[in-house]
């Protein structure tokens, strides 16, 4: 399991009424690989991410990540853990209005002891250059475009240098040349090293991801 960063071993889950929503699910996610996961909507996806990043935990099963196994973790070690190996996107961006582009980007290297302030702007100007709006670092949010926000947000996500980027239905609410900004973005930080999972009800994302998943009546299948 030297190359794996992320494994799921027989993830159970269940909601409120005994609805199983992901029975005995097993995944492994490679260094260096970009997966996507689809399904309808209410499939369970969101809740398979949510597992994956240590924001949930599973009723049956074990997260590992890095080999390190996730269930006996206190809360502050789980966090740790998460905030150095993974970062976030989400459909509805969770950009801060108050802040700035930049100031959004270095709000997780707050909870991050590497790093003093200064070494927050230096990280957060290198991230917009790496999503082509380091010339916007000084808008609010409100003042940029929805691809834009997007792109603002995966900066944020990389701000601590995860190993893994897990996406949210990301470009839910984008048209069809965001999105393909926005994947593409993608495959150049899989070209860098890193991991990206993505979730989404849209199939168009296998034309970008090496690996494609799909999630239906709780049992996570891979496509061909």
């Amino acid at each position: 399991m030297s190359n794996t960063l992320i494994y799921a071993n027989n993830i159970y889950k269940e909601y409120k009424d005994n609805l199983v929503i992901l029975d005995n699910v097993n995944l492994e996610i490679k260094k260096n690989n970009f997966y996507s996961i689809v399904g309808k909507s209410g499939a369970g996806k969101s809740t398979l991410l949510h597992l994956l990043g240590l924001l949930d935990i599973p009723d049956k099963g074990e997260i590992y990540i890095n080999g390190k196994q996730t269930s006996n973790l206190k809360p502050k070690e789980a966090a740790f853990l998460r905030m150095s190996t993974i970062g976030f996107v989400f459909q509805s961006y969770h950009l801060n209005n108050l802040l700035k582009a930049n100031e959004n980007v270095m709000l997780p290297m707050y909870v991050n002891p590497k790093y003093n302030y200064h070494d927050m702007e230096i990280r957060a100007d290198e991230l917009l250059k790496l999503v082509g709006l380091e010339h916007r670092k000084h808008h609010f949010p409100n003042e940029l475009s929805g691809g834009e926000q997007q792109r603002i947000a995966i900066a944020r996500a990389l701000a601590n240098d995860p190993d893994c980027i897990l996406a949210d239905e990301p470009t839910g609410n984008l048209d069809k040349e965001n999105e393909s900004n926005i994947f593409n973005i993608f495959k150049e930080l899989v070209n860098i090293g890193k991991s990206v999972v993505v979730i989404s009800h849209n199939e168009s994302v296998k034309n970008y991801t090496d690996t494609i998943y799909e999630l239906k009546n709780g049992e996570l299948e891979e496509k061909h």
